[in-house]
């Protein structure tokens, strides 16, 4: 008996459905070929990102327009699709650079010149997704937080160069955050390792405002906060911070240990608020006020953008935020400046990434802060340190900053995902 036959279409779509089930478990085969050290791919040429050419010189004419205090200076560094967050290796002069993609970039200044020379994808054997987040654990270990995956890789800057690089699962696919609460929205993750060892990492909830039925379960498993895992078998979890939007930046001061965190503000409450604010975390399990609150007073829970909640109260003792920024912005990455190249005015303090925000009738945002830290461990008043990614005539993000990240010179690095792109800044006094 002859076979029915197919509708062409129908054929297309069985194939593109076998390769969706096939990608998952190829991914996964791979990933345990390299838990064991094994080869995974045969291939071990991995194109590099042209850096030179039309593009490049577009980008620099770009910055021509970055306004910054006097001294100061910025360039291109190198051209990095999508870029997201940086951690600047530990030994040598390179750096890994998340995205929201499916793409970890190792970024490398072979001959020191301040310009990366070469631009690759990290250990593209494995299927990376929204690998946003990358830091290192104090002995040089690669932490890359995904959407719902985190990874470690041993020694990860001296063994880059091949697709295969040797991976330690640290939390399993599917097991940072319940699988029924992945989402597109909000689920870009950051990290750092405290000295004890513990990774923290921001769970954004995937809400504008989440609902009733869903409070009670993010503060319990950290989600709308910041959870903390030993960083090479995720044990001991425990939940950081709850009460937080969405936040895509954090950073630890080298000075006293504590842990600060950017978050974002609740979209549809119109174009002044409420606030982004800046975090310092004083003591595990602490509440920042969501979904009852923003900033210092701006309520939410019973306004138009959450009417579920108002009924509910926020917890007697939530804390409020070291920093409030004008609404609509998007502060994200942030960094300590431990650097010696810049005035003594900046070291110690903070420089915050300030994305800009699509909920907004006229554009703010495009620029990087700065956050002095006073003698007692507390913010000071933000002021912008650069500006001019965002063209006031037209309105138009010719740059859209996500991260910040000092190098081993006290230069700064500032990642740009709408130029695809990373900057330098450096100082020279006048």
């Amino acid at each position: 008996m002859s076979m029915p036959s197919l509708h062409p279409l129908r054929l297309v779509a069985l194939a593109a459905l076998a390769c969706a089930t096939a990608l998952p478990a190829i991914a996964q085969q791979n990933i345990e070929k390299l838990k064991q050290m094994k080869v995974a791919t045969a291939d071990l040429n991995i194109p590099v990102v042209p850096q030179t050419g039309r593009n490049a010189d577009a980008i620099r004419a770009n910055l021509k327009r970055v306004k910054m205090p006097p001294g100061f200076a910025i360039d291109l560094y190198a051209v990095v699709p999508d870029a997201r967050h940086m951690a600047v290796a530990p030994s040598t002069n390179m750096l890994f650079v998340g995205t929201r993609k499916t793409t970890v970039w190792a970024v490398t200044d072979r001959n020191s010149d301040g310009v990366a020379d070469e631009v690759k994808s990290f250990a593209p054997s494995l299927k990376f997704t929204n690998p946003n987040g990358v830091c290192w654990t104090k002995d040089g270990f690669l932490i890359v937080a995904e959407h719902n995956r985190v990874l470690n890789f041993p020694a990860a800057e001296f063994f880059y160069e091949g697709p295969d690089v040797a991976v330690i699962e640290v939390v399993p696919q599917g097991k940072l955050i319940p699988v029924e609460e992945e989402s597109y929205n909000h689920g870009a993750r950051t990290c750092r390792v405290a000295d004890d060892g513990m990774l923290h990492i921001t769970l954004g909830q995937p809400y504008n405002v989440q609902p009733k039925e869903k409070v009670a379960l993010y503060e319990q498993l950290g989600i709308g906060g910041m959870v903390k895992v030993n960083a090479f078998d995720g044990s001991k979890r425990e939940v950081v911070a709850r009460g937080v939007r969405n936040s895509v930046g954090m950073d630890i001061n080298p000075k006293d240990k504590s842990v600060w965190f950017t978050d974002n503000q609740t979209d549809g409450m119109g174009d002044e608020i409420p606030p982004g604010e800046l975090n310092r975390v004083s003591r595990v399990g602490e509440h920042f006020g969501y979904p009852f609150i923003h900033g210092n007073n701006v309520q939410i829970a019973g306004t138009a953008a959450a009417p579920d909640l108002k009924d509910m109260k926020a917890p007697a003792n939530w804390t409020k935020p070291q920093v409030e920024f004008p609404a609509h912005q998007a502060q994200l990455g942030m960094t300590f400046y431990a650097g010696k190249m810049f005035p003594a005015k900046y070291q110690g303090g903070v420089f915050v990434a300030a994305h800009g925000s699509w909920n907004r009738t006229k554009a703010s945002g495009g620029l990087i802060n700065f956050v002095p830290i006073k003698a007692d461990g507390s913010a000071g008043a933000s002021e912008v340190f650069a500006d001019g990614f965002l063209d006031p005539d037209t309105g138009l993000y010719r740059g859209r900053p996500v991260d910040v990240a000092v190098m081993k010179d006290g230069s700064m690095l500032i990642s740009d995902d709408f130029a695809g792109a990373i900057y330098r800044v450096t100082y020279t006094a006048p």
